[in-house]
């Protein structure tokens, strides 16, 4: 067996091939049981091994022994590619943006790739304020809430500001997320979906409008979006689609692309 370990602050990313066979398959462990992770690993006997990520030396504590490793970024830069030609995309120059924990931002083209921005907002973002407004610390569990969600008593657009004229910019942007609290007279008659919603909401258009100005300082059309905090997350897949076509640039997300650090990593052992 090889394995190709993402080691994120989130989560424990691993691609890993068996016997014979060239089909890579994936799985996820929660960093904040990284033992089960290890366990899992040192289950799989004399494995070759190559680990990136933060928690790399965690890993390493909990008895996971590595023949190699691989940095952080170039892991996933070869993730990248490998699934781009698997997936018959002849992408040559576009924004890479990695929207884990936080959000990284880089431009590649054709075999160059460097880091032009990011921001502290990200899945972490996500956890950390819903469990600030709800008390909710399970991802799939404050997800399933969110989907229900409304946030048109919270976001303030900007047709509500040229509300009975016509908007300079486009009416569906958001003017101010999280804005129209204070028109609310009762904030207890907010749900837990609206809040949960308004926050992915919040990220969502962030990551994209981040991306954006970044594609345009680059003269790039299309952003590619990987990242943990896609995982099952429709919600906020949607928002950063339609804020990245409403300002203007073409969205892209790839099949197993929050593996895309995990798969360098495999890669790098070589076949």
């Amino acid at each position: 067996m090889k394995l190709g370990i993402d080691a994120g602050g989130t989560l424990i990313k691993i691609a890993y091939i068996e016997g014979e066979s060239d089909s890579i398959r994936c799985r996820t462990f929660s960093s904040s049981h990284i033992e089960d992770a290890a366990e899992w690993i040192l289950k799989s006997g004399s494995a070759e091994i190559c680990v990136t990520g933060g928690k790399a030396k965690q890993l390493e504590a909990c008895g996971v022994r590595p023949q190699t490793g691989i940095v952080e970024f170039e892991a996933t830069y070869r993730g990248v590619r490998y699934l781009l030609q698997e997936e018959g995309v002849p992408l040559e120059s576009f924004i890479l943006t990695n929207v884990g924990t936080g959000t990284s931002i880089h431009y590649l083209s054709g075999h160059t790739h460097r880091r032009v921005g990011g921001t502290g907002v990200g899945g972490g973002t996500i956890m950390g304020l819903s469990y600030a407004l709800t008390g909710l610390a399970d991802f799939d569990e404050l997800l399933e809430l969110a989907a229900n969600g409304s946030r048109e008593q919270i976001d303030l657009k900007v047709r509500h500001i040229y509300e009975g004229a016509e908007p300079p910019i486009p009416g569906e942007l958001t003017a101010s997320n999280f804005g129209r609290l204070n028109l609310l007279a009762d904030l207890d008659g907010l749900s837990k979906s609206d809040l949960l919603s308004s926050v992915i909401g919040l990220v969502g258009e962030t990551v994209a409008t981040t991306s954006v100005l970044a594609a345009g300082q680059c003269q790039a059309a299309t952003v590619v979006f990987i990242g943990s905090s896609f995982i099952g997350n429709e919600l906020l897949k949607d928002a950063v689609e339609g804020y990245t076509r409403l300002r203007g640039a073409t969205p892209m997300f790839l099949e197993n692309g929050a593996y895309c650090g995990a798969i360098g990593a495999l890669l790098q052992l070589g076949s």
